[in-house]
């Protein structure tokens, strides 16, 4: 009995196991590749991570929280300042009670225990920078700092560099002066 030519052309359409197995194999390792490079499987440009997940996205942003409820020393000092668990706890002594981290901060104040956050943005110490003189003449935080209510954790948005000083003082039509920034 010789085979019809019905069974002869499936046959030669037959794919082997193997061969339709690493074709799937091909088409999710691509996916997967993509994802990566579109950074959805893992995204980059997340900041440090924190000893407590705190989302500025979700303070900063969902709930229009000030920059300066927590960092309450930028509009009067050099320096931003890292807000004590006391002014976290002016609102998660009632929202939130029983979020674990939010019960580790509570435990963490009534200890006086300090939480040590992780810094994002620091300069040299050879530059002398002043939040509460840029803060006075209308800089917003977001030109150095990026979009923080778009950010859970924080990412350092910027280079800070002298250029990128020396572009902002001039359009600005500050002072170019060296002893200004350093001192």
């Amino acid at each position: 009995m010789s085979p019809s030519s019905e069974e002869k052309n499936m046959k030669k359409w037959k794919t082997p196991l193997w061969a339709a197995f690493a074709a799937a194999l091909v088409v999710l390792l691509s996916g997967v590749a993509a994802l990566i490079y579109l950074d959805e499987l893992y995204p980059v440009g997340l900041g440090p991570r924190q000893p407590i997940p705190f989302s500025h996205r979700v303070h900063a942003g969902v709930k229009t929280i000030s920059c300066f409820m927590c960092h309450s020393e930028a509009p009067r000092s050099s320096r931003a300042g890292i807000p004590p668990l006391e002014t976290c706890l002016l609102c998660h002594s009632r929202i939130i009670r029983t979020y674990p981290y939010i019960a580790r901060l509570r435990g963490d104040a009534a200890l006086n225990r300090p939480v040590i956050w992780e810094r994002v943005n620091w300069l040299p110490e050879f530059v002398y920078f002043d939040h509460s003189m840029h803060i006075q003449r209308g800089i917003d935080c977001g030109h150095c700092h990026g979009d923080v209510s778009r950010m859970d954790r924080v990412v350092k948005a910027r280079k800070f560099q002298m250029g990128f000083c020396i572009q902002c003082h001039r359009y600005n039509r500050a002072t170019h002066d060296c002893y200004t920034c350093h001192r």
